[in-house]
């Protein structure tokens, strides 16, 4: 089972849990695994990155997974002239 970790940003969507454990062959079922249990956590999955075993995907919803994955969810990240132009 794949071990998946939340940013801390998210945990308010977990009920609390830092980490979780699922059964999915690829990212995609792994990421609809995570919307059935925890359903206000499905607008912020659309706009993350995934890193599994330290490689980072940023179009990662077909990636396989292995019963010994280490996932975590990277939000996005802003930038300085990105926070400025949005004012």
């Amino acid at each position: 089972m794949a071990r998946v970790h939340f940013p801390s940003g998210l945990t308010q969507y977990t009920e609390g849990l830092e980490q979780i454990t699922l059964d999915a062959p690829r990212v995609r079922e792994l990421l609809l695994a995570l919307t059935q249990r925890f359903p206000a956590l499905a607008e912020h999955l659309e706009q993350i990155a995934v890193a599994i075993d330290g490689q980072i995907y940023h179009h990662s919803r077909y990636e396989r997974l292995t019963a010994d994955s280490d996932v975590h969810l990277l939000p996005p990240v802003t930038t300085q002239r990105s926070v400025r132009e949005s004012y």
